[in-house]
Parts: C-alpha cells; sequence; structure tokens
C-alpha cells in the first residue's frame, strides 16, 4: 500500500508536469502532441515499474494488419487509457465527449484528433462517431474502442456496446481484439497497485464483412475468453484465487 500511495503521488506529478511543459505542444503539429503522449505513456510505465514492480508483456504483435484497423480492447482499469497508446499506429481513441471539457486533457484529447463520443444523441452520435473513425483511418491511424464503453472488473460478465459494431461494420477494415488482465494489478476505484506482469494480448484480426450478430459474438468470444485465461494466469501469479477485490461502487 505505501509503495501504491507513492507510485500515485508520482504519477499525477508526472502527468501535470507532461501537461504544463508540453502545452506548448497544442500549437504546433499534432504528430508532435502525439509524440508526446507515448513519451508520458511510457514515462508512467517506467515509474510504475520502478516504485511497485508492476511490468508489462506483449504478446501477438504479429497479429496487427499492416493497413489501419479497428482495434476492441478489454477495459479493466485506467492503465489501459495510456499504456495501449505506444503499441498501435497513431491511435485515434474513441472516448466520452464529456473528457473533452476537461482543461489541458481535453484541450490534447482534441488536438490529438480522438474521436469524441456524446452518449446523449444516440444514433447520431454513432453516425458521427463512424464518420469520424472513417476520417482518422484515412489518415493511416488505428481506431481504438473499448466495446463495453466502461471499466469493469476482471471475471465480469460481457456487457458489449453497439458502438463496437457501428465502427466495424462502417469502417470496413479488419477488427483486432485484445485481450489483458490489467485490473487484476491496477484495480478500478482503488489505490491500490500490484506487483507482478500485466499482460496485453493482441488476437487474430477478424477479417471485414462478417454479419453484425456473427461479429459480436466472436468479438465477445475472443476477447473474454483470452482475458479470463489472463486473469488465472495473473492469479496465480500473486498468488490469489479468485479476482482482487475492488471498491464497492
Amino acid at each position: 500500500m505505501l509503495r501504491s500511495l507513492i507510485f500515485l503521488i508520482v504519477f499525477y506529478v508526472n502527468t501535470a508536469v507532461f501537461l504544463l511543459f508540453g502545452s506548448p505542444l497544442l500549437f504546433g503539429p499534432r504528430s508532435w502532441a502525439m509524440a508526446g503522449l507515448r513519451a508520458h505513456a511510457r514515462a508512467s510505465l517506467w515509474w510504475l515499474r520502478l516504485i511497485v514492480g508492476t511490468k508489462m508483456e506483449v504478446r501477438g504483435l504479429e497479429n496487427l494488419p499492416d493497413g489501419a484497423a479497428l482495434i476492441a480492447a478489454k477495459h479493466q482499469s485506467a492503465w489501459d487509457t495510456f499504456a495501449l497508446i505506444p503499441l498501435f499506429r497513431d491511435p485515434a481513441m474513441v472516448m466520452k465527449a464529456e473528457l473533452g471539457h476537461i482543461p489541458f486533457y481535453g484541450w490534447f484529447s482534441r488536438k490529438f484528433e480522438h474521436i469524441l463520443v456524446r452518449r446523449d444523441k444516440a444514433a447520431a452520435a454513432l453516425r458521427q462517431m463512424v464518420r469520424d473513425a472513417r476520417d482518422r483511418a484515412g489518415q493511416g491511424r488505428d481506431i481504438v474502442i473499448f466495446p463495453e464503453g466502461t471499466r469493469r472488473p476482471p471475471g465480469a460478465a460481457p456487457d458489449y456496446k453497439s458502438g463496437v459494431m457501428a465502427l466495424y461494420e462502417g469502417l470496413e477494415r479488419p477488427c483486432v481484439p485484445v485481450a489483458l488482465n490489467s485490473g487484476m494489478f491496477w484495480p478500478r476505484r482503488s489505490i491500490l497497485r500490484r506487483p507482478g506482469t500485466i499482460v496485453v494480448e493482441i488476437l487474430e484480426p477478424i477479417p471485414p464483412g462478417m454479419p453484425r450478430k456473427e461479429f459480436r459474438n466472436l468479438l465477445i468470444e475472443r476477447i473474454d475468453t483470452a482475458s479470463e485465461r489472463l486473469r488465472q494466469e495473473a492469479a496465480g501469479e500473486i498468488g490469489a484465487t479468485e479476482s482482487p477485490k475492488v471498491a464497492v461502487e
């Protein structure tokens, strides 16, 4: 717990330093700002390993297609929002539009040309999301979405939203499922950080053109089967028999 508290302080100070001293990047090319975003991710991962002893392992990089793709990743932790950035090709993240109103964070999200979705607009928001995603993919950027829309604890039943299906149909590009076990080491709504190895597994791409229901079932099967295997792997590493407890919602 002491290491977790120290890391929490360092993480937020590190982020504040990047935002403050990186603010001139708001006025430069987007590529410069994205380089700063990747640097922040790598620095955060370095501090996490140094202070807590939490490492990162990436499997299946050979499964990434050559061109822009739809990346559909499991979402268990705030760790996912920064640690996945360096893995993909100039990623455009699908995120809540409300986050775009946060000073500095929101300004940079717009500078990165992430895809901001107004969830209160329903069908209109989905159409705009697809248009924005086509634009970003046309620039050769990977489109990254968390299909469940919010963080879910390890082992929770899948709750996939319609956004990933709309993107799959609208982009007409391969969809790359991504499994992980970050919630075992960086639980949501908790300051606890556990030592060990967070594994990100990039799975076999799903080709475009599948019927919506068939695609959804295959996506869930691939991501959740692999994520459960990684959860059990992490449980053995930390000496647990079930997912670590998280703060009550």
